[in-house]
């Protein structure tokens, strides 16, 4: 598939990861709707001129996303939406057993899955309904869906129960998705990224994220966000990439 002259939703738009996607694929020649519940993505669509098209929704809300990717229809046109890079989601920490011995809030970890997993499913099931009435390629493609896990899905560390279990979660529907939606032409991939500059990463201390970097084997930095943005482009045009969690994390396994 390729970027130019198609149209791609990215969830999460407004900073971050999803925010270098949506930039590298305009660079790149396409149109990118911005979905974000922050205000931020109107901003973000301003900057990047005709190209861009923001709206404003909850991932985790049938209706709300049912109506982003109506309007995602007619922005697309007749070709229709190609793809959806999604890359919203949230970071938690919670350990079941505070100090005292008292067991964690029970909502808080049902929230982050609501988050990250159930609403990384309301998109995909949205996606895969608007792709697959859309004219194949040479190959048969309609389209194609890269959602975003992370390494705490294999190397969770303490206090990730809630996160780690979300985005284990994303892992384990990437293959079965890809293997249902085959039949439509539609890929279906993941990226687990390790420790990326993002605005959520800005939320530790300086000295937590150093420490993070140095025990990255290489490069000893932390991540990019256009890195995973240049991934996802990746992912796009390769057609045999499909059914697969791609660990970007310059080889580091917490612990």
């Amino acid at each position: 598939m390729h970027v130019a002259d198609n149209t791609f939703l990215v969830t999460g738009a407004a900073s971050g990861l999803g925010s270098a996607v949506a930039r590298r694929l305009i660079d790149k020649g396409a149109k990118v709707v911005l979905c974000d519940l922050s205000e931020d993505v109107e901003g973000l669509s301003t900057s990047l001129g005709g190209s861009a098209l923001a709206c404003r929704g909850d991932i985790t809300s049938a209706a709300q996303m049912t109506a982003i990717f109506e309007r995602a229809a007619v922005f697309a046109g007749e070709a229709g939406l190609a793809g959806v890079v999604h890359c919203a989601g949230v970071v938690s920490v919670g350990k079941l057993l505070d100090r005292d011995g008292n067991p964690t809030n029970l909502d808080a970890y049902a929230k982050t899955i609501d988050i990250n997993l159930v609403g990384t499913f309301n998109v995909m099931r949205l996606a895969a309904a608007a792709m697959a009435g859309r004219a194949p390629g040479e190959e048969g493609e309609r389209g194609v869906i890269i959602n975003t896990a992370s390494i705490a899905a294999f190397d969770g560390q303490v206090g990730q129960c809630a996160y780690s279990a979300s985005k284990a979660g994303v892992v384990g529907m990437s293959l079965p998705a890809a293997r249902e939606l085959s039949r439509y032409g539609i890929r279906v991939m993941a990226i687990a990224p390790g420790v990326f500059e993002t605005p959520m990463m800005a939320q530790i201390p300086s000295e937590a994220a150093q420490a993070l970097a140095a025990s990255i084997p290489f490069p000893k930095r932390l991540g990019r966000a256009d890195e995973f943005a240049l991934l996802a482009e990746q992912i796009i045009t390769n057609p045999m990439l499909n059914g697969e969690v791609i660990r970007l994390d310059g080889g580091i396994r917490m612990q």
